[in-house]
């Protein structure tokens, strides 16, 4: 059995330590042509895939924690999804069949630990099996991989201990641990020539209209990033990819207050070591479409845990991992919503439900015996806890596709919130990295950006061309003369 601490050494090994934390008085006066604010999955692949198209560019990454990818890249299921549950020729459907594939491949690249364990959708009722066919014929038009149908003699054959009467079978299905990739990813980033800055909270982006003290670059950056600490970062744009913080982050710029992101926490369980031998892949139910969330499954974990669960429970606190967890502006913000109101009222009988199985272990245990019948409350544990950045609109619907923002002041062009990247937005990661990055291109594409560009290659070759006339001590004419043509 492989453990956690191994694994992350391994795929850690050589980690620059500045990468990690770089101090308040370093960034105090710090510059760049394109500030990340945000250091979780999202951001740090977003940052890597920007830095790699734009070498010639200056890129930051400000994180408010002291380390990256803590929050929902750190808090989650650790399942690489394959795309069957999403509407075809859908972005999410797109983007998540593309995430897989580039998932493995970089894991396999870079020596990063997974394993393809696979996935059951399990009818246990015969009202089930119509959506599960469609599920089916959902999975094969999103050109999901492997996809079979399976009886209740396959689905003992791949789970000896599950019990139902159809499952659909995707054998594509894996796990991985997530923050570890994120963490390669900034590790890319920084080997590529970037900078991360963590303990850096964003409190402000403004439009400036004056040289920060001691610059003699006069307004090359118009927008600065204060933090809660009193430091300040110029940029020339700005992209921000903060989680559960998108709306208030996209609210200093002026934007619209919505969609509004609520906290969902996510309770697990965790089976008993010597109950491990009852799963060996991902065991999830059918999705019930009266719902607002999948339900509870079983999912195995790199370091040989099994997780059960998660419920769904409005949190306290935006990032509050424990029952007790409350922040008074987070719930009052989440309770005044007219959304969360209305998604309430909506779904007040499988709330209540929600809660209740939250605090009583076995009752969420009796979900789970529809698929193993053979679990028992005895066999479990508490397990950790994971809050999910749910985006609501006005009428308590859930936000379900990916939503773009920018600055609504002067230099508000210069800005890009990504307000919503929907689950599954770790499996989807590069491949919505991909997306955001032709999206900054594409509003940044102005004059200003494009002289960014231009100028940051006009500056390399100008510092070659004197390096060669220094070379030459100034006596070939022909190369003054080139020199003297591209400057002039």
């Amino acid at each position: 059995m492989t453990r956690i601490p191994s694994i992350m050494s391994a795929a850690l090994a050589g980690y620059p330590k500045s990468s990690k934390c770089i101090s308040r008085r370093c960034l105090h006066s710090g510059s760049y042509d394109v500030a990340v604010v945000g250091g979780g999955i999202v951001g740090l692949a977003t940052a890597r895939e920007l830095i790699l198209r734009h070498p010639n560019l200056t890129f930051a990454v400000l994180e408010k924690e002291k380390e990256l990818a803590l929050h929902q890249s750190g808090h989650n299921s650790g399942v690489i999804h394959s795309g069957i549950y999403y509407t075809p020729g859908s972005l999410k459907a797109r983007l998540c069949v593309r995430g897989a594939t580039l998932a493995y491949e970089y894991c396999e690249k870079k020596g990063i630990p997974y394993k393809r364990c696979g996935k059951l959708i399990v009818a246990v009722g015969r009202e089930e099996i119509p959506r599960l066919k469609a599920l089916y014929e959902r999975g094969l038009k999103n050109n999901v991989r492997d996809l079979s149908l399976v009886d209740s003699k396959g689905i003992r054959e791949r789970e000896p201990y599950c019990r139902g009467l159809m499952a659909l079978d995707s054998p594509y299905t894996g796990i991985v641990d997530w923050r570890i990739v994120a963490l390669r990813y900034g590790k890319d980033f920084v080997e590529a020539g970037g900078t991360v800055a963590t303990e850096f909270e964003a409190t402000d982006i403004a439009s400036v209209m004056e040289s920060p003290t001691g610059s003699t670059e006069g307004m090359k950056y118009p927008i600065a990033i204060r933090s809660s600490k009193g430091d300040e970062v110029r940029c020339r744009y700005v992209l921000t990819c903060g989680g559960l913080y998108s709306d208030r982050l996209s609210q200093i710029s002026g934007c619209n207050p919505e969609p509004r992101i609520v906290p969902f926490r996510g309770d697990y369980l965790v089976l008993k070591p010597e109950k491990h031998y009852l799963v060996r892949g991902n065991i999830y139910p059918v999705p019930d479409p009266r719902f607002p969330f999948l339900g509870v499954h079983f999912t195995p974990r790199m370091d040989g845990s099994v997780w059960l669960g998660p419920n769904a429970v409005l949190a306290f606190k935006r990032e509050g991992y424990q029952v007790y967890d409350f922040n008074i502006r987070d719930f009052s913000d989440a309770l005044s919503f007219r959304g969360l109101q209305r998604l309430v009222m909506k779904n007040m009988v499988y709330g209540m439900g929600e809660m209740y199985r939250g605090l009583f272990i076995s009752a969420q245990v009796k979900i789970l015996q529809k698929f193993i019948p053979e679990l028992s409350p005895s066999d479990v544990l508490r397990g950790p806890s994971g809050v999910r950045a749910q985006a609501l609109d006005h009428e308590g619907n859930l936000v379900d596709d990916f939503v773009f923002d920018g600055g609504v002041w002067e230099e508000g062009s210069r800005v890009l919130h990504v307000r919503n990247a929907p689950s599954p937005a770790a499996t989807s990661s590069l491949a919505i990295a991909e997306m955001i990055a032709d999206e900054v291109e594409k509003r940044f594409n102005s004059e200003p950006f494009s002289e960014a560009v231009m100028t940051s290659i006009t500056y390399i070759y100008i510092h070659q061309m004197v390096l060669m006339l220094v070379k030459n001590k100034g006596k070939n004419k022909i190369l003054l003369r080139d020199f003297t043509n591209f400057s002039g």
